[in-house]
């Protein structure tokens, strides 16, 4: 039959094969390889243990999203192209300088 991809080894060569991490897949190749060991040298090659990931898990997890206490609301508006230039050529942070410039103006004008 042809297509067929047989193999000429035994099933014995076959386990001894695998027994000496020589498979043809990659999973069997990393369960026969050793695990990982720490020379206990470098500080920074240390593995972290269950405890320190659960932790850096949690410390990224509380990091995502709005800040709590945040009175600020998304909304879509749109500007000149040379105004939004001019606040973003001053680098990181222009939202923040755009709302303050607005806040400003608000304080000098009537309410309507």
């Amino acid at each position: 039959m042809t297509g067929l991809k047989t193999t000429s080894m035994t099933l014995d060569e076959l386990r001894a094969a695998s027994a000496q991490g020589k498979t043809k897949t990659q999973k069997n190749r990393v369960q026969a390889s050793a695990p990982y060991a720490w020379d206990g040298e470098d500080e920074d090659d240390r593995p972290l243990t269950r405890e320190e990931m659960q932790a850096g898990i949690e410390t990224y997890r509380r990091q995502r999203g709005r800040p709590t206490g945040s009175d600020k609301e998304s909304t879509t508006i749109r500007f000149d192209r040379d105004v939004l230039a001019a606040f973003r050529a001053g680098g990181p942070g222009w939202q923040t300088r755009m709302n303050a410039v607005l806040r400003d103006w608000l304080k000098t004008q009537s309410p309507v």
